[in-house]
């Protein structure tokens, strides 16, 4: 089961196939159908490649190692007038509402064979395109939403705040503002997780630029798509879809000495990964021995017993402590007997908060 996954949007000839099939094509990248409805879209599974699991694993002797993962869902049919039942329609609809966070893939390079969708570049246009149908299609839920809702309020007087929340969606969107930049009380926020709304979700901007970019990837475009994102509090990732392509192609070992004869320190692929984890609020903690060294993805801030529930719920349930040990301390001293005789293991209970890079074995009852 993936720690995160993304929906990847985007117009037509802007690079989101081909980062997707060098996504796909990826050795670490598993393609399946996505069973949300009867249009299936692809899915692309990733492992987030952790050099820290690498190391850990070379101490503990571990047989296999096992990355986080991120899926990343090919949305098709999100094009200008999907929300009026261009493309495949609402079809989208199903798909998104099941991702964690939409990354948006904006052309920011001029000329080359591929001809925009509408004959220019402007990634901002395009935002806003793509932007405005998600709007859109969210004032479809909110509008059969509140019909619905007012007439059961008539005899259910709770559900009144409810109402007034949609009211004020809907007001919202009909400026054509996204859900994202509509402030919430607390009380609010409760209610507002009963909808399945798109805008709310936070979107990551992958602004595909042109080899001729490399290895800096800026240009005036991207500029223009992070001054964009930064009004939204979204995140952009330059990225060069082109290059993906080529970096797919190549045996693992092989990846290494390609990027850094470009100047780059590791693939748009695993940067994209990383900001998705950030923009999300995810970590990873560590656990490993003979068997297997593997990462788990959990929420910042998360306590104890709820991250050994990602293991297993047995261990939640008859959870006694934990024994932590930093990533830096382990690997200094050598391993969990080392680190253990020079008192850098701690017990720590059920109100410990897991950090990022915790190696951690669980004591449990049952």
């Amino acid at each position: 089961m993936a720690g995160l996954s993304c929906g990847i949007v985007g117009l037509p000839n802007v690079g989101k196939s081909t980062l997707f099939n060098a996504l796909t094509s990826n050795q670490a990248a598993a393609v399946a159908n996505y069973p949300f409805c009867t249009i299936d879209p692809n899915v692309g599974i990733v492992e987030v490649v952790d050099t820290r699991l690498d190391m850990l694993s070379e101490l503990s002797k571990s047989k296999k190692i096992i990355y986080a993962t991120t899926e990343f869902v090919d949305i098709a049919g999100l094009v200008e007038g999907a929300s009026k039942g261009e493309g495949l329609g609402n079809a989208f609809l199903s798909h998104i509402q099941k991702t964690d966070a939409i990354v948006h893939v904006v052309r920011c390079f001029d000329g080359g064979d591929v001809i925009h969708v509408k004959g220019r570049v402007n990634p901002i246009e395009d935002i806003e395109i793509i932007n405005l149908e998600l709007i859109l299609a969210d004032l479809g839920i909110c509008e059969n939403s509140l019909s619905r809702i007012e007439k059961q309020a008539k005899l259910k007087k709770e559900l009144q705040p409810n109402v007034d929340l949609l009211i004020k969606v809907r007001e919202h969107l009909n400026k054509s503002l996204p859900l994202r930049l509509l402030p919430l009380t607390h009380e609010e926020e409760i209610v507002f997780v009963l909808y399945p709304f798109l805008t709310r979700k936070k979107v990551l901007y992958a602004a595909n630029v042109s080899e001729n970019d490399l290895p800096a990837m800026e240009n005036e475009y991207v500029a223009q798509v992070r001054a964009f994102a930064q009004k939204e509090g979204n995140f952009v990732v330059p990225i060069c879809a082109k290059l993906e392509e080529e970096i797919a192609q190549l045996q693992p070992s092989e990846r290494k000495e390609f990027l850094e004869g470009l100047g780059l320190k590791e693939s748009g692929l695993q940067r994209l990964v990383k900001e998705s984890f950030k923009m999300l609020g995810l970590i990873t903690y560590i656990t490993t021995g003979e068997i297997e060294t593997r990462a788990w993805t959990i929420h910042a801030g998360m306590l104890a017993p709820e991250a050994a529930g990602k293991i297993h719920t047995d261990i939640q349930k008859g959870f006694i402590r934990a024994e932590v040990i930093t990533f830096d301390d382990f690997i200094r001293y050598k391993g969990r007997v080392g680190a253990k005789e020079a008192g850098k293991a701690r017990a720590e209970g059920k109100e410990y908060i897991v950090q990022d890079g915790d190696v951690i074995q669980f004591l449990h009852s049952g």
